[in-house]
């Protein structure tokens, strides 16, 4: 670890990123091989002529047809040439065009005489999410240094750790859920603050906040659940949930509002240990009242951060819903209900946190913290 902290250690890591990078780019162009369903690499396109189609609701939208010709990159058809047909839309709502050069999963049909036609499935995307990630970690590493790899390395742990809890749930039928990903956020927190801070003090101070905001909002909420008897929580809006809905709820809940707490937290404490650091003469009521108002500053934009989340996830489905005559009520109830308590759980814990920091890393902060 103190090899990346050195000018040739960052140099090599970005060096060894590189290269690493390009060749997992280059090696998703061609690993067709390794996919068991069909793969087709489109070398000529043929655009037809664009129709226009509108609905019982009076929405607009073009559809055009287009030809696409190439190979078979694998399996028992491979190298033999393909004609596939497909329609989008302009809208590419549950469609979307194909370009020379796309790779396509395509769907081939064997018919007598060994005449082969084909369906297009959906496009294979491997190689832009491998460049996706090799950009990401290539930035964290040239711009954050030591400090973006141990970000990125406890994102890359959480993410292993979030699977293994998925698989878990499964196993149980999803009769653990809430007691397995409340776990997990415990685990969650601990990981990524010690690969973030380090083991000191300030880490446990934040890993206190974190566990401690993150503990009462979900409290609050489920008292007031209990009281109002979860009066226009609709579970049902949920798609897709194959198990209890509340609990999977409650498990999301959790999971949000950890990570909007952990952000304040972190930023809170962090500035108050540095506050120390240049002024060791400062008080423990000067401390907390200095704590108040950098949480004060931070709390706001935060809580229109998660407001716009929950906003950008939600309005492509209700424009969906309002486009094809549903009220306003009924599209909220559907598609904005659930989102907005868990915004306004995650809310509380932001601003409980405030206080909770500030207190803490009052009363438990050195005396003299060390640079």
């Amino acid at each position: 670890m103190q090899f990346l902290k050195t000018n040739r250690g960052r140099a090599l890591a970005w060096l060894v990123t590189l290269l690493i990078g390009g060749l997992l780019v280059f090696g998703t162009q061609h690993d067709a091989a390794l996919y068991r369903d069909p793969i087709m690499h489109v070398t000529q396109v043929t655009t037809g002529p664009s129709s226009k189609e509108t609905d019982d609701f009076h929405n607009a939208d073009t559809q055009t047809k287009q030809t696409l010709h190439g190979k078979i990159l694998n399996g028992q058809y491979r190298g033999q040439s393909l004609t596939v047909t497909n329609t989008y839309s302009r809208s590419g709502a549950m469609d979307q065009r194909y370009r020379v050069g796309s790779q396509l999963f395509v769907v081939v049909h064997n018919h007598q005489g060994n005449h082969l036609t084909a369906t297009a499935k959906d496009l294979k995307r491997d190689t832009p999410l491998i460049f996706m990630i090799w950009l990401v970690v290539g930035l964290l590493l040239l711009i954050m240094q030591f400090s973006g790899f141990m970000a990125f390395l406890s994102v890359a742990a959480n993410g292993v750790l979030f699977l293994l809890a998925i698989l878990l749930n499964g196993s149980t039928q999803g009769a653990q859920v809430l007691w397995i990903f409340g776990s997990l956020a415990v685990v969650f927190a601990a990981l990524t603050l010690w690969l973030v801070l380090g083991a000191n003090r300030q880490m446990l101070i934040t890993l206190a906040t974190t566990l401690g905001g993150t503990t009462i909002a979900i409290l609050v909420a489920l008292i007031v659940f209990h009281f109002t008897h979860e009066k226009g929580m609709f579970y049902e809006s949920m798609q897709y949930v194959t198990q209890l809905p509340r609990p999977l709820f409650l498990a999301e809940t959790l999971l949000g509002s950890l990570g909007a707490v952990m952000d304040e937290s972190t930023d809170i404490i962090s500035s108050l240990f540095a506050l120390k650091r240049e002024r060791p003469e400062l008080s423990a009521m000067q401390v907390f009242k200095s704590g108040r108002q950098i949480g004060s500053t931070i709390m706001g934009p935060l809580i229109n951060v998660l407001f716009f989340i929950f906003v950008a996830d939600t309005f492509p489905m209700a424009m969906l819903y309002l486009k094809n005559g549903n009220s306003w009520g009924y599209t909220f109830s559907m598609n904005m209900s659930m989102g907005v308590v868990q915004s306004l759980i995650s809310g509380i814990g932001i601003v409980l946190a405030v206080p909770l920091a500030s207190f803490l890393a009052s009363r438990f902060m050195e005396k003299k913290v060390r640079a």
